[in-house]
Formats: C-alpha cells, sequence, structure tokens
C-alpha cells in the first residue's frame, strides 16, 4: 500500500484492524435497499413494456441512453468528490435520485415516461457509484480489499434478489386486476419501489461516516485524466470492448419472457422470467464475496479475464435459445445462473482492480473513469441488441453481442496487466 493510503487509513474506522468494519456494513445494507428498489423494477420492466406496446427496440433506448448518462455524470461526479473532499452527502444524493424515479414508470401510457424515469435514476447512479467505491476503497485496508467489495456486491445482490421475489409475488397477487388493464399490477408495484428507495437513503445517512479531506487545488480534471498510468489504461481498454457486448440485464428477461410467452401468456411467462433472474441474482450473491476473498490470493485480473469468457458462452446460449426455440426452463434456469456467477466476477473485480492501480486521492476520478467506460459499453451494447433484435431476429442481437465479448475478453487476456 502506498505511504498516500497508509496517511489516508488515519480517517478510517477500522475497528482495530478488522475490514468488515461500520463503513463497510453501512454501505452494504445502503445497497441492500438501493437494488431491492431497482431489481423490483427492473424484474417486471420488460413485460410492463409489453402490456403498453413497446418494441424491444425501446427497450435498448431506455438502457443505452440512460447508461450513456450514468457513465458521463459517474466521471465528473468522482473528480469533484475528489477535488473537494466532501464525499457523502454528493452520494447519498444520488442514492435519494435513484430511489424515488421508480415511481414515474407507473403512471407511464407510453415508453418514453419509463425513459425519462431511467435518466433521472441513472443520473443518480452516476453521482453515487464511483464515489461509494472510492469512500469504500479508503475504508479498509489493500490486503482485504477483495474481500470488503466482494461483500459489499453480496449486500447489494441480496437486495436484488429480494426486490424481484417481491415484485414477482406482487405480479401475482394483483393477477386480478389484469383482467380489465393488463399494466396494473405492474403500475402498482412501481409505486412500492419508493419503500426501500428511501430506506437506501436514509441507511447510508446514518451508518456511514466520512472525514472530510481539504480541498485539493491542483486537482485539474484533464491534467488528472491524462496522468492515469499506462497499466490502467490498457485494462480499461480490454473492459470497454468487453463492455460493447455487455448489454443491460434487462434484455435476459426479455428473451425469457419472449421465450415462454406463446407457451405460457404474457404474465406467466413475465413471472417465470422474473423467478429466473432471482436465481440469476441469488447466484451473484452467493458467487460475490467468494470471488473477491480469492482475488486476495492471485491476480484479479485473472479472475476477470474468466469471467469475461463465461459471459461470452453464456451470452451465446442466449442466440442458440432462440435458433433452437428452447422452452425448456431447467435450460433457462441455467443461463440465468450462469449469468450470476459472470456478473459477479465483474461487479466485484472491475472496481477492486481498480482501486489496485490508483492511489486515495484520485480513486473518485478513476472509479469515474471506469464507470464511464462501462457506461459507455453499456449504451453501445443495448442500443446494439435492442436493433438488432428488432430489425432482424433475437438470435442476431446475442450472437453479435456473443462475438464482441469474444473480443473483449482476448484483449484483456493478452494485455499485460496486474
Amino acid at each position: 500500500m502506498s505511504n498516500k493510503d497508509k496517511l489516508n487509513m488515519d480517517a478510517l474506522e477500522k475497528n482495530n484492524g478488522k475490514w468488515l468494519n461500520r463503513n463497510v456494513i453501512g454501505m452494504g445494507l445502503t445497497s441492500f435497499f438501493s437494488d431491492a428498489c431497482h431489481e423490483m423494477a427492473t424484474a417486471i420492466l420488460p413485460g410492463f413494456l409489453a402490456t403498453i406496446g413497446a418494441p424491444p427496440s425501446a427497450l435498448g433506448i431506455i438502457e443505452g441512453v440512460s447508461d450513456a448518462i450514468s457513465s458521463f455524470v459517474k466521471l465528473v461526479a468522482g473528480w469533484i468528490s475528489d477535488k473537494f473532499g466532501h464525499r457523502k452527502n454528493l452520494a447519498n444524493f444520488g442514492y435519494l435520485l435513484t430511489g424515488l424515479a421508480k415511481a414515474l414508470f407507473a403512471f407511464a401510457q407510453t415508453w418514453h415516461l419509463v425513459l425519462a424515469g431511467r435518466m433521472i435514476g441513472w443520473f443518480g447512479r452516476g453521482i453515487r457509484g464511483p464515489i461509494r467505491d472510492a469512500m469504500l476503497s479508503d475504508s479498509i485496508d489493500e490486503k482485504d480489499r477483495g474481500k470488503a467489495f466482494g461483500f459489499h456486491r453480496a449486500g447489494d445482490t441480496l437486495g436484488a434478489i429480494v426486490g424481484p421475489i417481491i415484485g414477482v409475488w406482487l405480479l401475482s397477487v394483483w393477477q386480478p386486476f389484469a383482467i380489465d388493464d393488463p399494466s396494473k399490477p405492474f403500475r402498482n408495484i412501481f409505486l412500492i419501489t419508493l419503500i426501500p428507495g428511501i430506506l437506501s437513503v436514509i441507511s447510508f445517512g446514518i451508518l456511514v461516516k466520512e472525514k472530510r479531506k481539504e480541498i485539493n487545488h491542483h486537482l485539474k480534471f484533464w491534467l488528472t485524466l491524462k496522468g492515469m498510468p499506462k497499466s490502467f489504461v490498457k485494462y480499461l481498454i480490454g473492459v470497454g470492448v468487453f463492455g460493447m457486448g455487455d448489454f443491460a440485464p434487462t434484455f435476459l428477461i426479455l428473451a425469457a419472457t419472449t421465450l415462454l410467452t406463446p407457451e405460457y401468456g404474457i404474465i406467466k411467462a413475465a413471472q417465470l422470467a422474473g423467478i429466473m433472474y432471482i436465481v440469476r441474482n441469488i447466484i451473484y450473491a452467493l458467487s460475490s464475496f467468494p470471488i473477491g476473498a480469492l482475488s486476495d490470493k492471485i491476480k484479479r485480473i485473472y479472475l476477470l479475464t474468466a469471467g469475461y469468457f463465461l459471459a461470452t458462452l453464456t451470452v451465446a446460449g442466449f442466440a442458440l435459445a432462440f435458433i433452437y426455440n428452447f422452452t425448456n426452463l431447467t435450460l433457462l434456469f441455467i443461463l440465468f445462473a450462469l449469468a450470476g456467477v459472470y456478473i459477479a466476477a465483474e461487479d466485484t473485480l472491475e472496481s477492486a482492480i481498480t482501486a489496485d492501480y490508483i492511489e486515495s486521492e484520485k480513486r473518485g476520478i478513476a472509479m469515474g473513469v471506469l464507470g464511464a467506460v462501462n457506461g459507455v459499453g453499456d449504451f453501445i451494447a443495448s442500443i446494439l441488441i435492442g436493433f438488432l433484435w428488432t430489425a432482424i431476429s433475437p438470435f442476431a442481437g446475442f450472437a453479435v453481442s456473443s462475438l464482441i465479448m469474444l473480443i473483449g475478453a482476448l484483449t484483456l487476456a493478452f494485455s499485460k496487466n496486474k
């Protein structure tokens, strides 16, 4: 660990050297509530869009534009937090925006209001993401960084399990309302997301502690970006190329819904797709901490590369599902489970590796750069798969995404990184 990191540890609540301290627990709980809010809406969103007549390309625009906004906000927010040394309040404002935005979906008559709500929520996500990751990095010793990020992702993903479970259950309970208005059960659930959304703001405000740093007058935005280590830039190239195939997970839900609707009907298919997404998130939660802990013992970059290759194979599996019209629930559940493993590797390791490269005083902007690269990739991936799905076929969308992911995985594998 660098001398600057050692000095920064004085600002931390270390609990006698234990990595599982108040900040780590507080951020994990906050992410639990925040993801419960987000994923409750995400699990049912493709079904809702179908009830209001939105095409698959609309989902691509919603996810792509939102990710693009989030990516650039992350870049600026990370730099502001490094520059002024005040991170907590700005991060909590981001949690507030994401916590409130999903409720807007309840009033949507067309997909355009869904886009507006997603943009507001992802603006907030762009604010809080890099700042929270920088605060988390500063809250533990370097040797425990993988465990801390793995714990945080596990907490985050537990919310991503609870949220869809509640959403799918409520979809079943309120199914009678769908007789007159198929969109009514979905709208009610979007309003319910306000509860975990507000709880995320409260938990971050109460539990997470910050010792503010002095304003860094010498930290210039462009000069800081230009001064990033070359090894970090190489790493970002691999992440960026892979990201251009790594579409939003709502397309997995849409895929299952599309495959199953002819056999089960739209409401039942949406419920089954939501359950598959829950399984994906359970595997995600169970995998995050072991992957993070393992990365404290072997090179993180090796594990991340393996995760990228697994993603390539999984997305190729979805492409094959459309060729052979898979409606076998077991096969679809397996694909969703594999998706849980690869996203656990991505979300746990990408930020931890970034923290390995960058000193504490510049971690906010470095996390922002990572978020921007991922956001641009997500924008391209979601727009691309949505366009190919609508213009050609779902197979074309998944096949092209899988090929791009493979190129990204190979790029990372052959780069000389840590």
